[in-house]
């Protein structure tokens, strides 16, 4: 296999022979092969690894054993430990995405302070199937399915045209020691799912899907380039700037064979979620409007107006997607998904008592009630909800009363619904409908 990665470095990436290497290693199989080739290939490396303080002990045997591999390779090595989890809280995101942010981020940190060039992962072949499969069921478009870039910026993926057989048998050919993750194995996590459940099935189908799909993945990078030349080209034809705003005039995006589609490409980036009322846009009356978390879309006469929202301009309606980790307008939430362990289901525990534990600014609620996309809406008359701990519904109007609430209180109060029905009366009291119960799989937790 180093032969063979030395011919792919020497064709594909050049660029890497005599620059300043940081590998990023976890002490795993496939950093540890990386780690080794890049030695006897005799390339000016140093090692980055991380602990993320997610499998106590394990965690710091990790990190043990990276810094001996530095020691007997004579090579330089960085360590550093996150408390990954508190994070995680603190920014509203999952673990999973923290992990990844604080890497990256000190990753950036150490190449910056050491003039290195250029930062060293390990992704392989297999990597890129489950990437894909994960937006794929996530939902996406074409730029969430073209994979994962050998090159990106200052990123580097050698090991790509290479699977997980090819760096385990190189692994065991060669003696090389690493360390075993016993959290790979469980399928507790979306990925690891794919990779145990779903990637073994495919492969019974097709036992040369890894080639397949990165050749069909060639295809879809392609289709991407000339879809952003052609969204290049639209873009000079139909949008002009004016005073921080961007106009995409109505008349020329008709003309165009699709319009949908091009509007789509234009604005995808400015997270907008609901695509059918962008649409119908083109359309509406004058003074229609659109928005999402950061902008708003207004139909003006003969153009679509874009501008970033500023505190005067917030809707009293919004769309938040599944997945959405934290969100800070109109209001700040941050958003958790928790997968309640089998063992304290269906009978009261310690554990299960701190997952759902809720107060006037924190909830937990029963993810499997509810309905995508969540809203956020100003109360209207005739609004009600079920408050928790009471026998029957009960009209916002009177509990607003009834916790004593100013008109501006009144007025500033925000509702979190689902499919029309109000979830949390935001900071003042969750519905019973929602509330976790001890047949509860999956939670939700959401902090204002």
């Amino acid at each position: 296999m180093q032969t063979i990665v030395e011919k792919h470095i020497n064709e594909n990436l050049p660029f890497l022979k005599g620059k300043k290497l940081l590998v990023a290693i976890s002490g795993g199989i496939d950093s540890v092969v990386l780690t080794h080739i890049l030695q006897k290939l005799d390339y000016n490396i140093s090692l980055a690894h991380c602990n993320f303080s997610l499998r106590g002990k394990e965690s710091n045997k990790d990190e043990v054993f990276v810094k001996e591999l530095g020691d007997k390779l004579e090579i330089p090595t960085h360590t550093i430990k996150f408390d990954t989890d508190k994070y995680a809280l603190e920014n509203g995101i999952s673990t999973q995405m923290a992990a990844r942010d604080l890497r990256y981020n000190w990753f950036q940190k150490i190449k910056d302070n050491y003039s290195l060039d250029y930062i060293i992962t390990a992704h392989h072949k297999d990597d890129i199937i489950e990437t894909f499969l994960i937006n794929l069921t996530r939902g996406t478009g074409l730029n969430g399915l073209t994979g994962i870039p050998e090159i990106n910026g200052d990123i580097i993926r050698p090991f790509l045209p290479f699977d997980r057989n090819d760096i385990l048998i190189h692994a065991t050919k060669n003696k090389l020691k690493w360390r075993e993750d016993e959290s790979n194995s469980s399928i507790k996590y979306v990925r690891n799912k794919i990779r145990h459940k779903v990637v073994p099935f495919l492969k019974e189908i097709n036992p040369n899907l890894l080639d397949t799909l990165n050749s069909t993945l060639e295809n879809l990078r392609g289709s991407q380039e000339i879809i952003n030349d052609s969204i290049s080209k639209i873009r000079e034809k139909v949008v002009i700037t004016k005073n921080n705003q961007l106009h995409f005039n109505i008349a020329k995006l008709k003309e165009l064979n699709n319009p949908k589609i091009y509007l789509y490409e234009l604005l995808n980036a400015y997270n907008f979620t609901n695509w059918k009322d962008v649409t119908n846009l083109l359309d509406a009356q004058t003074g229609k409007q659109v928005y999402s978390n950061t902008h708003k879309l207004l139909k003006d006469r003969d153009v679509l107006i874009l501008s970033e929202l500023v505190i005067d301009q917030i809707a009293n309606y919004f769309e938040i997607p599944e997945f959405t980790s934290k969100i800070k307008i109109p209001i700040k939430l941050k958003f958790e998904t928790v997968d309640i362990p089998f063992d304290t289901k269906n009978h009261s525990t310690k554990i299960f008592s701190e997952l759902i534990l809720n107060d006037s600014n924190t909830i937990s609620i029963d993810y499997d009630k509810l309905k995508f996309p969540l809203t956020l809406k100003k109360w209207e008359k005739g609004d009600f909800f079920y408050p928790i701990g009471l026998n029957g519904k009960k009209k916002l109007s009177k509990f607003f009363k009834d916790e004593k609430l100013s008109l501006l209180e009144k007025e500033s109060a925000w509702l979190l619904c689902s499919n029309n029905e109000i979830v949390w009366v935001i900071g003042k009291r969750l519905d019973e409908r929602f509330k976790v119960t001890k047949t509860t799989c999956k939670l939700l937790k959401i902090k204002f």
